[in-house]
């Protein structure tokens, strides 16, 4: 059964950077599309950015486009959000989740499982 772990959440100053990790336990992550959601406190759960299967294609929200990058190494079995020029805006909890492609799942939160358990970004000056 496929299982994912995030990392590399952290506390930055605005306009700073974060890379984060989605990392699967088998190598049947090639057969899933990846998302990327955030949750900040008293709010839903948003789609931020989602990987297809081979990597081809990607899709981000519009808060995050020009900022973030995803994408994906078959040989870790893990996929990576690049999150650059951050914002106070973005602290949240991410969390990754699996799916057999982004379309036309992305973003809703509800068509995708498994999920890893959460890395927490902050970012305040």
């Amino acid at each position: 059964q496929l299982q994912l772990v995030e990392s590399g959440g952290g506390a930055v100053q605005p306009g700073g950077s974060l890379r984060l990790s989605c990392t699967a336990s088998t190598s049947a992550f090639g057969s899933y599309a990846i998302a990327w959601f955030r949750q900040a406190p008293g709010k839903g759960r948003e789609g931020v950015s989602c990987i297809t299967r081979t990597g081809a294609y990607t899709n981000y929200a519009d808060s995050v486009k020009g900022r973030f990058t995803i994408s994906r190494d078959s040989v870790a079995n893990t996929v990576y959000l690049e999150m650059n020029l951050l914002k106070v805006e973005d602290t949240a909890t991410y969390y990754c989740a699996a799916m057999d492609n982004c379309w036309p799942n992305f973003p809703d939160p509800t068509r995708f499982a498994p999920w890893g358990q959460g890395t927490q970004v902050t970012v305040s000056s």
